[in-house]
């Protein structure tokens, strides 16, 4: 019994350890990754768009700053959405518009309970609250229009395209789970 106990200690120091670092530790990675990102996107802000802006940020690059003053987030969104790219922040969906678009709907999707947790209260936006994305071809002013949740096997239809300019922003739901997503919809409405 004694070295059941021992064994049963053991194990439960190491899947404290393991989810610690799932819920904080990741934050350091993704936090010395925002640092960088950030020297990149503000560079490229600052100098506009000119002859060398390419189309769209290489994978896993700055791609744009993601403001949503309700909920206190200021982060660097990266191009892509596979497992690297959203250790860095949040990622551009690469089949969606770009925000200099003057059609179609803009992508983001983010983490919400690990690497920094930038979506950790994406449920707390609501109609009407301002969502802004900086880049280097200009500033885009987005209003929430809606925000639902929807079962994570059909969230591939909120990235369907739109005939005006839109946004939409992604993460799994409720926290600490992916059984739902839960999305926030937006209207452009200054560039």
């Amino acid at each position: 019994m004694r070295w059941f106990g021992v064994l049963c200690l053991v194990a439960a120091a190491f899947l404290a350890g393991y989810v610690g670092w799932l819920l904080w530790g990741t934050g350091l990675e993704t936090k010395a990754a925002q640092a960088d990102l950030r020297d990149e996107i503000e560079g490229a802000i600052a100098r506009g768009p000119g002859p060398g802006t390419p189309e769209t940020p290489l994978p896993g690059g700055a791609y744009a700053i993601l403001r949503i003053p309700s909920i206190d987030v200021d982060v660097v969104v990266v191009e892509g959405t596979d497992h690297e790219a959203l250790k860095k922040g949040p990622g551009h969906y690469p089949d969606t518009a770009d925000p200099w678009d003057e059609t179609g709907r803009v992508g983001i999707a983010g983490h919400r309970t690990t690497y920094l947790a930038p979506f950790w209260n994406l449920d707390r936006v609501r109609p009407g609250d301002r969502i802004e994305l900086l880049t280097a071809r200009g500033t885009f002013v987005y209003e929430a229009t809606r925000t639902f949740v929807i079962p994570a096997e059909g969230s591939g239809v909120v990235l369907d395209q739109t005939r005006r300019p839109t946004l939409v922003l992604t993460t799994c739901n409720p926290r600490f789970s992916a059984a739902e997503r839960l999305i926030v919809e937006a209207d452009l409405v200054d560039s």
